[in-house]
């Protein structure tokens, strides 16, 4: 890999005797990593299945690294969303953001969504979650990822940051900002990158972070954290944005993360300051950790304001929403759902507490439930992924491997023995993967055409 010279020269002057290590790193073998999904899945259960020759990923309970010759992607539990591709050091961030149950938490920059999907295991289906995309194809992909999690709580906005902070203020617990960067840390896994990258552009990088994070801090309730980070080494962008943002809001302090033992400390010298919180900060080399380039910083706001965020009201009309209730009578047990809203013929069950968003362009406002047209109700793919075997009252499910679960994925028509009549669920090994509807004998594939699997 040739590296820009520029680049080169400035990692030397900060890494010195280091630097040789660190250009060696480049042509470390490139590590794959997952996360498992336990919204959907218990992690001892998926491991005891021996799939694939997972090894753990010291800083994330849920991550584990695959050899590259296996292809977990391709499995039909992917489909099922029992876990999600992830790079181990994009773990990291997330764990770092100490979240609890119930709490609101922004993902300001989320797609693809990594991030998003790892905040909504914390949560674990309480609280509530804004996952943010400010680029509309981006937005729509974060958006399908939250889908095929199977998360009920989580709202994708496609908005500025300056747009959210005139909605939102001070009204986060945790706001992730894993801010758009010069990309340093990605050189070894995607060269491409390699040829965007110049100075100016790093410059262009800590400018727009700066104000990402004047943003973030807006919707900050008090003693409420952010977690910034990065996936670049730069300096500018790193533990100088930190300290120019702490020089102008006071009230916030460094924490120093539990899994920091595993990073480089940050160096306050690289900021040209006095300020030895900065060694809280961690700096993710990929010559010393099976992971890519990241840096980052967790910052706790000890003073705020009272929010002011009004929560929204429930517009749905209950009479028109007889047709979904028929079908959760019908169809549905050990689960409901109400804090209902339509969009057209599109019925969504928003989390609980949900602010007024009138004014934000709102991608996927909770739980998409399905559609009710001419007075019946047509379920939804994310509400099949939201569900598990033990909340409706038919379902059929194949094994992992079995030539029935590929058919499926593949759109083919299915046959079952049961006598079931109307929506079924479909899963592999009880993990749902979508619907599919019985009608006089004939079983209907519903797995939707953009999903399915184009080759055995």
């Amino acid at each position: 890999m040739v590296l820009p010279q520029d680049f080169k020269d400035k990692m030397q002057n900060l890494l010195k005797d280091e630097f040789d290590e660190f250009l060696k790193g480049y042509n470390k073998d490139n590590f794959y990593s997952l996360r498992i999904n336990t919204l959907k899945a218990d992690i001892g259960q998926v491991l005891d299945k021996k799939l694939f020759s997972f090894t753990p990923v010291e800083w994330c309970p849920t991550g584990f690294y695959y050899p590259g010759d296996e292809r977990p992607g391709r499995h039909s539990y992917h489909h099922a969303g029992v876990f999600y591709i992830q790079e181990a050091s994009a773990m990291a961030v997330v764990e770092c953001a100490d979240i609890h149950r119930g709490d609101k938490v922004l993902d300001l920059c989320a797609a693809p969504g990594g991030k998003s999907t790892q905040i909504a295991t914390k949560l674990d289906g309480t609280g509530l979650q804004i996952s943010n995309e400010i680029v509309p194809n981006r937005a729509k992909i974060l958006s399908q990822n939250i889908e095929r999690m199977g998360i009920k709580n989580a709202i994708v906005t496609n908005e500025s940051p300056e747009k959210l902070e005139k909605v939102f203020p001070d009204f986060f617990d945790r706001i992730i900002v894993d801010a758009p960067c010069s990309g340093e840390g990605m050189f070894r896994k995607d060269p491409a990158v390699v040829n965007e990258w110049s100075p100016g552009q790093v410059e262009v990088c800590a400018n727009r972070q700066s104000h990402i994070l004047e943003s973030a801090h807006k919707m900050l309730a008090e003693n409420g954290v952010i977690v910034y980070s990065t996936c670049t080494f730069s300096p500018e962008e790193n533990e100088m944005a930190v300290q120019k943002f702490i020089d102008n809001h006071p009230e916030y302090v460094l924490i120093k993360p539990e899994i920091h033992r595993y990073f480089s400390a940050g160096v306050p010298q690289w900021a040209d300051s006095n300020n030895s919180d900065l060694t809280f900060t961690m700096r993710l080399f990929p010559h010393k950790i099976d992971g890519e380039g990241h840096f980052i910083a967790v910052l706790k706001k000890t003073a705020g304001s009272v929010s002011r965020v009004k929560t929204g009201k429930n517009t749905a009309d209950k009479k028109l929403l007889q047709p979904y209730f028929d079908f959760e009578k019908k169809f549905l047990k050990n689960i409901s759902f109400d804090n209902f809203t339509l969009f057209g013929e599109n019925l969504y069950a928003m989390p609980q507490d949900t602010p007024d968003l009138s004014k934000v362009k709102v991608l996927r406002c909770g739980l998409h439930l399905g559609e009710i047209k001419k007075g019946r109700f047509e379920p939804s793919h994310s509400l099949a992924m939201a569900l598990s075997k033990d909340n409706v009252k038919q379902y059929i499910s194949y094994p992992c491997d079995s030539e029935q679960m590929l058919q499926y994925l593949k759109g083919e028509a299915l046959q079952t023995e049961e006598n079931f009549k109307g929506w079924c669920l479909v899963c592999t090994d009880g993990y749902s993967v979508g619907w599919t509807k019985v009608t006089d004998g004939t079983v209907k594939n519903h797995y939707p055409k953009g999903l399915r699997i184009m080759m055995g």
